[in-house]
């Protein structure tokens, strides 16, 4: 049976539509609204990405919902004006853009905003300046802090992610001054030429002289230079304070996206939102993810992911506070609170051997070691990535990984049943390094049958050399070993170019250390 043809919408559309801000700075926007004299609410959309991305917003189905639409770019991209200085602008700029909607004629008083990493940030940062008219925000993968999280985890700076971000701003900088007149030609020949046998410029050193991306996008230096969180972080982050955000906020997570912990974060500091968490990288929200397919249940669209966003920002929101895909079942699952109540924290130790069970460390139990040179490093294969090779993200096997030397395999025997993971998880390591300082890794492994050996998630600490206890954040995961299955965890001291080498830059032996007065485990939270 056919159905009928959809009407079209009768909508007016404003290209490039200028608005001023506090400090004259003109930012330009497109303005989408059904036609008519009705008065609406606004979805307001802000980004650095330029029109192509906003191509991706389903402006015709916020219009069916009876809502306009404001697409703008942050100032110093697109067509705005100004000068591009990360996150710095976008909470001030953000409520200038609203005071200007509510102004206008076509708007009933009420905005809303919403976005997808950067955009998404832009839309909590407006948030936390509070203007009366947000009603609601709905934001997907996006950082909680533009240190930890962001540019450097666990102490280890993001170098994947943060140079080929640099590099992609490196661009839309030079093109935006291109169309201003300005002769950027030279500068895109470089990024381009980087971009395209990026190997080299990675392993520069020092990292603040990295060719072009540090000349076309100087912001790139002040990341480097402040390892620690300093005034330069401490700043920046009063542009997004979570205390002062008071509209609802529905957060979309991905158990393999960069910003995982930033989203689940947010969700935690912001109270009263909503949550959902699919098996997504990300850049795609599909059924798969790296090598493998979750079933097309897993999917974002057969999860109606869009509709649920435009039901909470219309006010119309019903439904579970949380859902959640749990991998391996490969089912959604519903529940009230981030995490679910009822799971039991686990320690699962590391044995001498390559054993990792439930039973404690015997005293004396030898330590194990293996050997860091920092002119080889462990090379990232898969995970929670957003770098330039898009195959290279995800649950991917680690087999090759594991059988370098400069990486510790701990693996349970065959399970008998179904364990449940659900919730945060964290790695305790006591172990310790002949060079001035370490990089600690761990990678939590789902060993099937066939003998895949699939990541599920990983995380790292940079700590001095007198270090012995080393905690390491994996953020969180809801992943089922299946009966057959074997659970793994891997230890090393690198992970490049996901992270940058540590500074020492010296060859060294690794101890690690699980006896009874030194125990090293990870710690998952097992539902009943």
């Amino acid at each position: 049976m056919t159905k009928p043809d959809r009407p079209a919408l009768p909508a007016v559309t404003v290209l490039d539509q200028p608005i001023a801000m506090r400090d004259g700075a003109v930012l330009r926007a497109d303005v989408h609204r059904p036609a008519g004299d009705g008065r609406h609410r606004t979805l307001l959309v802000r980004g650095p990405y330029g029109e192509g991305v906003f191509r991706s917003v389903p402006v015709g189905a916020y219009l069916r919902a009876g809502m306009a639409v404001v697409l703008q770019h942050c100032r110093g991209r697109g067509t705005s004006d100004g000068e591009f200085t990360p996150w710095a602008d976008e909470g001030r700029d953000g409520a200038d853009t609203v005071d200007w909607i509510t102004a206008q004629e076509w708007s009933n008083g009420e905005v809303v905003a919403a976005g997808t990493s950067y955009l998404a940030g832009c839309a909590l940062q407006l948030a936390s300046e509070r203007p009366d008219a947000l009603k609601a925000v709905a934001a997907s993968m996006t950082p909680h802090d533009f240190y930890d999280g962001l540019n450097y985890h666990g102490g280890a700076f993001a170098l994947g992610s943060a140079f080929f971000w640099a590099a992609l701003q490196g661009l839309l900088g030079a093109t935006h001054d291109l169309a201003g007149g300005v002769d950027a030609r030279p500068r895109l020949a470089a990024l381009m030429g980087v971009l395209s046998d990026p190997g080299a410029a990675l392993r520069t050193l020092p990292l603040r002289d990295a060719p072009a991306v540090a000349d076309a996008f100087p912001f790139w230096r002040d990341w480097v230079d402040h390892p620690e969180r300093d005034a330069y972080w401490t700043d920046l982050a009063e542009t997004l304070r979570h205390d002062r955000i008071a509209v609802p906020v529905l957060h979309v997570a991905g158990w393999f996206d960069v910003f995982l912990r930033g989203t689940l974060e947010n969700h935690r500091r912001i109270p009263g939102g909503r949550l959902i968490i699919g098996p997504w990288t990300h850049l795609s929200q599909t059924a798969g993810a790296g090598e493998l397919h979750f079933g097309y249940a897993a999917s974002a669209q057969a999860a109606q992911v869009e509709a649920a966003q435009i039901a909470f920002l219309r006010g119309d929101a019903r439904g579970p506070a949380v859902r959640y895909f749990t991998m391996g079942a490969n089912v959604w699952r519903e529940g009230a609170s981030w995490p679910p109540p009822g799971a039991t924290s686990t320690r699962f130790y590391l044995h001498s051997g390559g054993s990792l069970s439930e039973d404690e460390p015997a005293p004396g139990a030898a330590p194990s070691r293996f050997p860091h040179d920092p002119d080889d490093p462990v090379p990232t294969h898969g995970g929670n990535l957003l770098l330039s090779d898009p195959v290279n993200v995800g649950p991917r096997d680690q087999r090759a990984v594991e059988a370098r030397p400069d990486v510790l395999v701990f693996t349970t025997p065959v399970l008998d049943r179904d364990v449940e993971v659900t919730g945060p998880v964290r790695a305790v390591l006591h172990a310790a390094t002949s060079a001035p300082g370490a990089d600690w890794t761990a990678k939590l492994v789902d060993v099937h049958p066939d003998g895949r050996a699939t990541n599920v998630l990983d995380g790292i600490v940079r700590s001095g050399g007198g270090a012995l206890r080393h905690e390491i954040d994996l953020a969180a995961t809801s992943q089922t070993f299946r009966a057959g299955h074997r659970i793994r965890v891997q230890v090393a001291s690198s992970d490049f170019p996901r992270f940058d080498r540590h500074p020492s830059m010296v060859r060294a032996e690794q101890t690690v250390f699980h006896d009874a007065g030194r125990p090293s485990w990870i710690e998952l939270p097992v539902m009943p």
